[in-house]
């Protein structure tokens, strides 16, 4: 999904103790079992979305939509359609665009006059994404996701519904089995939407919307998963990511011809240089990275080979992407790594416990460690992290370093757009807590009840934080001014409490 605000959730699965292992490249425990994937991070369902005036928030208890303006916290709520489980805004910041689950439609909401114009997609669809040129939005189910809907009736895992915001036009379509998500090329001409066996490429300057699918797997009887997909920056080339192969799929968009690159074994995270100049694979079974030229897949690769004992297979570039942080939320190991472009150095540090997700700070100074509760299986037991959550704090131009002990686990995140804070809320407390990444020094802000999402205001210190409440609360925290102004009863239009 493509927010106008960063709100995250985190991962908490956990990490059972017998977490996959390998110990050495390419091997698997005694059962012979196949790796578990890497779990990165996965945007907040219900979360507010926020432009530079407003913040929305969907009340799926009362088929609604709250707009809170900022910084004057002024409240209006208007209906949309019924149980609207996502709302989304757009990257210009002209519509908040709701997926209502129970009436199988969506509203477009005008950011500014709050005029709704609703549109029928088809049934029970869970999922929502925007395009980058704000004109498009796809929906489909996806059976790993909540629903909200009733569920009656057929249901399709070959759907997709493609809406054209700006004419408010519907475009019905299969696709292949059980999508899994959807690409936008830069100059938003196209939408690339990935499934196990095939990609369906979708020419968004037709007149007629109609998916070209192009088959993916070898043997359609036994597609394997296809877990990722990156498009090159010049939009010629599609890179499908399949699990438990040694090949990237490398999709011609003009042609429509696909060919397989090796990449190593056990390929497990795939991402794109924030310069576009690299398409990195992080193969775990090989523990090497592979770096390829999107512009020209086929080329020689270089790769750098990483730490046998780390078992890294998830890759975040940082900053200008001229380093990268190395992590794996598959298995028990309390370390990460950092990857230097300049010398393809890779210098490993300890951590007080393995890794369930990580983040950035948007200017890549600075990185949250989000800890399992379980531990690694060397792990002191006297350590006071030991069966704990923890969260760990870096300051990436010196690698200094201050671990959390945390009363209970995290469950969501933010951090402001110019680099300076972070803010997640903790699972049964009704806290707030602030990272300042400059000092590394953490305030914890107490609300008037318990959290349910954070994120950030883009272009300011403040965060907002919605909280339980029947008739909705949210709180907004300026981190400059260590001032906490709280919003109760937003659907009828409350006044603002000062703290």
């Amino acid at each position: 999904l493509l927010l106008a605000c960063k709100d995250y959730a985190l991962n908490t699965g956990g990490m059972a103790d017998e977490a996959w292992d390998t110990g050495a490249p390419g091997a698997t425990d005694g059962d012979d079992q196949e790796p578990p994937p890497e779990e990165e991070d996965d945007l907040l369902k219900l979360a507010p979305a926020s432009t530079n005036n407003y913040v929305f928030i969907a009340n799926p208890g009362r088929n609604t939509v709250t707009r809170v303006t900022v910084p004057g916290l002024a409240v209006i709520t208007v209906p949309v359609g019924t149980l609207p489980s996502t709302v989304i805004a757009t990257p210009d910041g002209k519509w908040a665009v709701t997926l209502n689950q129970g009436s199988d439609d969506l509203s477009i909401l005008d950011a500014e006059t709050l005029a709704e114009v609703r549109v029928p997609i088809r049934d029970n669809f869970n999922r929502l994404a925007l395009s980058g040129d704000s004109r498009w939005a796809m929906a489909w189910y996806d059976e790993n996701a909540d629903s909200l809907g009733t569920g009656n009736g057929i249901q399709s895992y070959s759907e997709v519904s493609f809406v054209d915001l700006q004419n408010a036009v519907h475009w019905p379509m299969a696709v292949g089995f059980k999508p899994a998500g959807v690409r936008w090329t830069e100059d938003g001409g196209r939408a690339v939407v990935v499934s196990d066996a095939s990609l369906a490429l979708v020419d968004l300057t037709a007149a007629s919307l109609v998916p070209d699918l192009i088959t993916l797997a070898e043997d359609p009887m036994d597609a394997p998963e296809a877990e990722e997909v990156e498009l090159s920056p010049d939009g010629n080339y599609a890179f499908v990511r399949q699990r438990g192969t040694e090949e990237v799929v490398v999709v011609d968009l003009a042609d429509q011809t696909l060919e397989r690159v090796p990449v190593g074994a056990d390929p497990s995270d795939m991402d794109i240089s924030p310069d576009g100049l690299q398409l990195a694979v992080v193969a775990r079974g090989d523990a090497q990275l592979w770096l390829l030229d999107p512009t020209n897949p086929f080329g020689t690769p270089e790769i750098v080979d990483l730490p046998v004992e780390g078992s890294y297979g998830s890759l975040q570039f940082v900053g200008d992407g001229r380093r990268g942080i190395l992590y794996t939320s598959s298995s028990a190991k309390d370390r990460f790594a950092i990857w230097d472009q300049t010398d393809d150095s890779v210098l490993e540090r300890p951590l007080v416990k393995p890794v369930q997700s990580v983040a950035l700070s948007a200017d890549g100074s600075s990185l949250l460690i989000f800890h399992t509760k379980g531990d690694a299986p060397e792990a002191d037991t006297t350590s006071p992290f030991y069966g704990k959550w923890a969260l760990t704090q870096v300051d990436l131009s010196d690698l200094r370093s201050n671990p959390l002990l945390l009363p209970a686990e995290p469950t969501g995140y933010t951090v402001s757009d110019d680099g300076r804070y972070g803010w997640f809320i903790l699972k049964g407390y009704p806290l707030l807590e602030a990272l300042s990444f400059g000092t590394l020094l953490n305030t914890e802000i107490k609300l008037p009840s318990l959290p349910v999402y954070v994120g950030s205001l883009p272009g300011t210190a403040t965060a907002w934080c919605s909280q339980e409440h029947e008739l909705g609360r949210i709180s907004f925290y300026d981190a400059d001014t260590e001032s906490l102004d709280t919003i109760t009863g937003f659907e009828l239009n409350a006044g603002i409490e000062h703290q």
